[in-house]
């Protein structure tokens, strides 16, 4: 094709005879190569596809991608987790600042009630005091026109006022001249002479005066609580059913009432003899059982308690627990007492949980046997109490002798006498056989209190019902050194070979007494 420039701008086109020569020219392996692209076969691509590289590189590309979503899922979930925490950050404080203004607002609301009560209190008494200025007016005019008895009522009507009505007829009938002595007996453990011989001797001290509010409770009544209390055991509810009072002004009651017994009674009825006294007690016990010098038979009771909230094992009674397959806590009364069953010494307060042998080295009597007191003479006591210079015990070992087991007879009956009188002391004064409500620091006082009132009424011959019998159960135990004192051993051999051998002891092959024992049976002593 040629292009002619000097024909200007006219191209002539080429032909078709052109267009040949040119293809002509060009090889056809050459052109098909350049302008037709080169596929490679089909089983050629199907190896290509199949090769390990491909298929690494295909599971490479689908692992980064599910980690890739794992790590978007994981950091989304840390979002949420962090907006959550902010959440309830905030909801936290927002309750903080909530309970705040609560407390506050409940604050404000205390102070203004407590202002609203002490302005109530305040208005109260300004107005019990304009009461009581009203009735004294009253009284003032009615008694300058002659009217005593309008002045009373006038009184009465006042104190009403501020004391409950509560029932008080059968405290009333038995304060009535009329009633009988026998049920006042049956309810008091003792006549009617002994109560008021009580009455007038705590008058001093238990007797209150009027107030403006209320009367004060008789000296009669105060001191009828507390021994009806003592003598039944029964609770507190009762006694204020009975006597018409308020149950805390009972149990007040009878804890004064038994302080004023220990302060001025227990001096004049519960104290150790002079010598005269201790003279005939040496005669009375060596008639009734031929052992010379005995001023006195002792023994240990339990008391039973609840169990304390402080020293819980101190008081745990392991011997009563035992026998009555029941957990049981104490505390303990130790007693020396004549021949006619009267305490010269008490040791109250001691642990259950402390053997015989143990309470009586903490207690005053041992202070003073051991400075003197005792020398020469004899306090008679049971297998619990060890053998010591003062202090007689029975023969506790096994195979005894002829003259072991005499002597063994003779200490019983001297030691029958504290029993008996510890079985009338529990069985007249019922709140000993069972747990009371007295708290522990209050409970010696008012078993110091049942000690002398039973010498009162030893001392003055009142009897017991046969119903109020009590059978004594105390384990006895044999303490680890049963012998303090090797011419204590002496001494009581010595006096079993004369209780033997001058005609003093039982005659074990008849089983009967002899005779001079048996008449000294039958004696009545006094002291």
């Amino acid at each position: 094709m040629k292009i002619n420039p000097t024909e200007g701008n006219n191209l002539s086109l080429p032909s078709q005879d052109d267009f040949a020569a040119f293809f002509a020219s060009l090889d056809d392996s050459l052109l098909f190569d350049s302008f037709v692209p080169t596929m490679p076969p089909r089983k050629k691509r199907k190896a290509e596809e199949k090769s390990p590289e491909k298929k690494v590189k295909t599971i490479t590309h689908l692992v980064s991608s599910l980690l890739m979503m794992d790590e978007e899922e994981r950091s989304h979930q840390c979002e949420m987790e962090r907006a959550e925490e902010f959440e309830k950050s905030v909801l936290d404080s927002t309750h903080d600042l909530k309970s705040q203004a609560m407390l506050q607002v409940y604050s404000q609301f205390q102070d203004q009630f407590a202002d609203t009560l002490a302005e109530t209190n305040r208005f109260q008494v300004k107005r019990g005091r304009m009461a009581a200025v009203a009735a004294a007016t009253a009284a003032a005019t009615a008694a300058a026109e002659g009217g005593e008895v309008g002045m009373q009522q006038q009184q009465q009507q006042q104190r009403r006022l501020w004391v409950k009505d509560r029932s008080r007829a059968w405290w009333d009938r038995c304060n009535q001249p009329d009633f009988p002595d026998s049920e006042f007996r049956r309810a008091f453990r003792m006549g009617r002479a002994t109560f008021d011989m009580i009455c007038d001797e705590l008058t001093e001290i238990v007797a209150k005066e009027d107030t403006m509010l209320r009367a004060a409770i008789p000296v009669r009544q105060r001191v009828a609580v507390c021994i009806w209390r003592l003598a039944t055991g029964e609770p507190l509810r009762l006694v204020s059913k009975r006597f018409g009072l308020g149950i805390s002004t009972c149990h007040k009651l009878v804890l004064e009432v038994c302080s004023a017994i220990k302060t001025r009674l227990m001096p004049k009825f519960l104290q150790w003899p002079d010598n005269e006294g201790i003279s005939q007690i040496k005669q009375t016990f060596e008639s009734l059982s031929g052992i010379p010098n005995v001023v006195g038979s002792m023994y240990t009771t339990h008391v039973p308690i609840i169990a304390p909230k402080i020293s819980v094992a101190a008081y745990f009674n392991k011997r009563h627990t035992e026998r009555n397959q029941k957990t049981s806590y104490s505390i303990t009364v130790q007693g020396v007492v004549n021949p006619k069953g009267v305490f010269t010494d008490v040791c109250i307060g001691w642990p259950g949980s402390m053997p015989d042998d143990q309470i009586l080295e903490k207690s005053a009597l041992y202070q003073r046997a051991e400075g003197g007191l005792l020398n020469g003479m004899w306090i008679v006591g049971s297998a619990g109490y060890p053998l010591m210079d003062w202090v007689l015990v029975p023969y506790s070992h096994q195979h005894l002798t002829w003259t072991q087991h005499a002597f063994n007879e003779k200490i019983g009956e001297i030691q029958k006498v504290a029993k008996g009188a510890f079985a009338r002391l529990k069985g007249r004064w019922s709140c000993l056989q069972k747990r009371t409500e007295v708290k522990l620091q209050d409970l010696p006082v008012v078993l110091g209190a049942c000690c002398v009132l039973h010498n009162i009424c030893e001392i003055r011959g009142e009897e017991m019902e046969p119903e109020l019998n009590y059978e004594l159960v105390d384990d006895e135990m044999v303490p680890e050194s049963g012998l303090r004192s090797m011419s204590s051993m002496q001494a009581r051999d010595s006096i079993a070979h004369n209780l033997l051998h001058h005609g003093l002891a039982a005659c074990l092959s008849t089983g009967r007494h002899c005779c001079m024992i048996s008449k000294v049976k039958q004696w009545n002593f006094t002291i």
